[in-house]
């Protein structure tokens, strides 16, 4: 959809303002609006919740101006008027809705929520199509005229309006695209609901290099994220341009499936041997794509770029010796590791990777000839990690290693501390581990529009052998074994999980592979890598050989 049309924005400047402010942004814009029709001098104000009279005439009154197209006189009998009355006048002028009838449902057991459908038409340049669908309202007491008013809420409009948003139908400034998989298998949102920001983002960015010709559509309009528009109704078909991805329709089936297991959760699987992304998914009630652009700590999923680190630096060896005392002192701040460990003096650097002892490695980072940018270095020269410089096709985040000193630099090399990562970076460290070489991920083939993937110069093949042989002990002997659990092939795996301040439960981390796949995943609040994470990827794993 086109951007230069200048059309209504829900929310103004009381928007973007959280907590104590949005609050008192609120009752402003309500003392405001609510001015009108308050009784006359001396009245008494009305209080508490309003009756089912009042429920039923307000909701009878708004309906009946909406349908009107009177979106002033709608608006005045909301909460918050100018808000209301910008996006109602977008309704009919911007959106070219018209013909509006509303049908209210049984109020809800509180009384004071109603239902509603909407029928109503969509017009533009002769063509006109049907457009229903179901939302509701809320009615509320007024807070300084005591009047009852519809509570405001963009959704009222229609469900999957949200602070931000406004309706427009018009010519769609880039074509629809026909995604498909790397074997021609079209890509819905409908058959695979992750991908629907995903989609969004690759018609906008790639519509006008597939071949489509425009439509015109009704839209929603995200002004307040400049995320793409979200199509709603089809009113004239362009000629949608197919463009080809990296994904595997049957290894992102997998990816949705799995992540439906455990709310809050994303997964990336990418293919070593090339960088192709297979799969990404999310199941999050934000629809924030967290599986490329998330940034939290990876918690000991680190711990493969930490030990590359010191296998690289001469500091140890897959082999060599590793204590793995219950306690380490790093600059006056004491790290554990988990309470069930038993501490082990005669340890090897694998045997603290299989089982995630955090003091083994905290012991090893202070050897020389490491210092504070040590593990700054190996991720972004050997990993490709923290650049800001991948190309993937879509917008993206690679992954954060800032130099730093005192408790955090520890706190770092076991993937907590200041270290940022996702799914897509992680899936990335393990495919890079497994082979010795970094090859970016990318989603759409840079041949397509002619970016220049990312580079590194990867690891040493002694490196990556180790790294992979501690990953496969991981998988059959340690921390990952459960979870990978009767997968077949080649496996490796490594776990972690990331304490975050203000969660009584650590966010779950997992990475591995099986044979020339490799995937991240990420559950927050999901408890120890294995319990939630761990199960999301080796559900990929499955779907992916």
């Amino acid at each position: 959809m086109g951007r230069g049309v200048k059309t209504a924005v829900i929310g103004g400047v009381f928007a973007v303002m959280v907590g104590g402010a949005a609050y008192g942004a609120y009752n402003v814009v309500s003392a405001l609006d609510e001015g009108g029709g308050s009784g006359a001098a001396g009245a008494a104000t009305k209080s508490g919740p309003p009756s089912a009279d009042e429920v039923e005439e307000t909701t009878g009154k708004f309906f009946a101006a909406w349908e009107k197209g009177d979106a002033t006189t709608a608006a005045s009998y909301t909460n918050n008027a100018s808000v209301a009355g910008t996006l109602l006048t977008a309704y009919g002028r911007a959106a070219h809705i018209t013909g509006v009838e509303i049908t209210p449902g049984e109020p809800t057991v509180s009384g004071m929520t109603v239902p509603f459908t909407v029928k109503a038409k969509v017009s533009y340049d002769g063509t006109s199509k049907p457009l229903t669908y179901r939302s509701q309202l809320t009615v509320v007491r007024g807070q300084t005229s005591g009047r009852a008013l519809v509570d405001w809420d963009p959704a009222v409009v229609h469900p999957r309006l949200k602070t931000g948003d406004t309706l427009v139908t018009e010519e769609s400034a880039t074509p629809q695209i026909q995604a498909v998989d790397r074997d021609d298998t079209v890509l819905t949102p409908q058959k695979y609901p992750s991908l629907a920001p995903v989609l969004a983002t690759l018609r906008e960015k790639y519509g006008d290099k597939a071949g489509g010709t425009p439509g015109v559509e009704l839209a929603i309009r995200h002004e307040a994220t400049q995320a793409p528009d979200t199509p709603l109704l089809t009113l004239t078909e362009g000629r949608p341009g197919k463009l080809r991805t990296t994904l595997s329709a049957g290894v992102q089936a997998a990816a949705e499936k799995a992540v439906r297991r455990y709310g809050e959760s994303s997964v990336v699987a990418v293919r070593p041997s090339t960088g192709e992304v297979l799969a990404v998914a999310n199941n999050r009630a934000d629809g924030f794509n967290a599986a490329f652009q998330g940034r939290v700590a990876p918690g000991s999923t680190m711990k493969i770029i930490t030990a590359a680190m010191l296998i690289d630096n001469g500091v140890s060896s897959m082999n060599g010796p590793a204590p793995c005392p219950p306690d380490a002192m790093w600059q006056g701040q004491t790290f554990k590791n988990l309470t069930d460990m038993k501490p082990d003096p005669g340890a090897t650097l694998a045997d603290d990777f299989l089982r995630s002892c955090n003091t083994g490695f905290i012991k090893l980072i202070d050897e020389e000839p490491l210092d504070d940018a040590s593990l700054t270095q190996e991720a972004q020269e050997r990993f490709g990690l923290g650049r800001d410089d991948w190309q993937t096709g879509i917008v993206s985040f690679d992954g954060s290693v800032p130099a730093v000193e005192g408790p955090d630099r520890a706190a770092g090399a076991i993937g907590q501390g200041q270290v940022q990562m996702n799914p897509l970076n992680m899936a990335s460290v393990t495919a890079t581990a497994i082979t010795g070489e970094f090859r970016q991920p990318y989603l759409v083939p840079p041949e397509l529009d002619g970016r220049r993937l990312a580079t590194a110069k990867g690891l040493p093949q002694s490196t990556a052998s180790q790294l992979r042989q501690m990953m496969r002990l991981t998988a059959t002997r340690g921390t990952a074994m459960n979870a990978m659990s009767g997968l077949r092939g080649d496996i490796g795996a490594k776990t972690g999980s990331a304490e975050v301040d203000g969660q009584t439960t650590s966010n779950s981390w997992f990475t591995g592979f099986r044979d020339d796949v490799a995937a991240a995943a990420m559950t927050e609040e999901g408890g120890h890598g294995g319990d939630a994470a761990g199960p999301i990827v080796a559900d990929v794993l499955r779907a992916g050989g």
